[in-house]
């Protein structure tokens, strides 16, 4: 299956108007995974970093209470941060803390798919592009086009994760945690 998902987004003349698509399809159907080990064998043995990203982004734009219009960029990975809950409904008793546990491994997931599609590989950095193109690409050695909003201080990113972890304490009402705390030092 995954295979056959990264085949239908390279096909495409544009990868990036196909993976929108298929994330859209696919995305319902996340939503009723009942298990997190389930939904995260899904996610980690993508093929696709793009599609990845897609229903990544659908993921936490379904969670936020006010979503964004912007483009996915570090700027708007930051914004999920500030602005998401818990992105999906339990039908068991998971506690709390593992629901926001599982809510930053998805972050830094989106973040890590988000850095291979526009900066990581000399390879994967034209994901975006169709494979003509992206040949072309890589043989001139052209840089990726990097968002509007990738360009983020350090003082946002600290501001952000403060943010967060007030909102989070005011949820849990108790220590976060190691889990928490590594997770959020590595997304830092």
């Amino acid at each position: 299956l995954q295979r056959m998902l990264s085949i239908a987004v390279e096909v495409d003349k544009s990868p990036n108007c196909s993976s929108c698509k298929i994330a859209d399809v696919i995305f319902p159907f996340i939503l009723n995974i009942p298990l997190r080990s389930q939904r995260e064998a899904f996610l980690n043995t993508m093929e696709s970093q793009l599609l990845r990203c897609k229903l990544l982004e659908l993921m936490f734009q379904h969670s936020c209470d006010v979503p964004t219009t912007l483009p996915l960029s570090l700027a708007k990975i930051l914004y999920f941060l500030s602005h998401s809950s818990v992105l999906l409904q339990y039908q068991d008793e998971t506690a709390t803390w593992q629901r926001w546990d599982e809510m930053l491994q998805y972050l830094s997931l989106l973040l890590m798919s988000y850095q291979n599609v526009v900066l990581a590989f000399p390879l994967a950095e034209h994901l975006r592009s169709s494979l003509n193109d992206r040949m072309d690409l890589i043989i001139q050695k052209a840089k990726p086009k990097l968002q509007d909003g990738d360009d983020i201080s350090h003082l946002d990113i600290q501001l952000k994760i403060e943010n967060f972890i007030s909102r989070m304490q005011q949820v849990m009402e108790q220590p976060f945690p190691l889990q928490i705390t590594e997770k959020l030092c590595m997304l830092q």
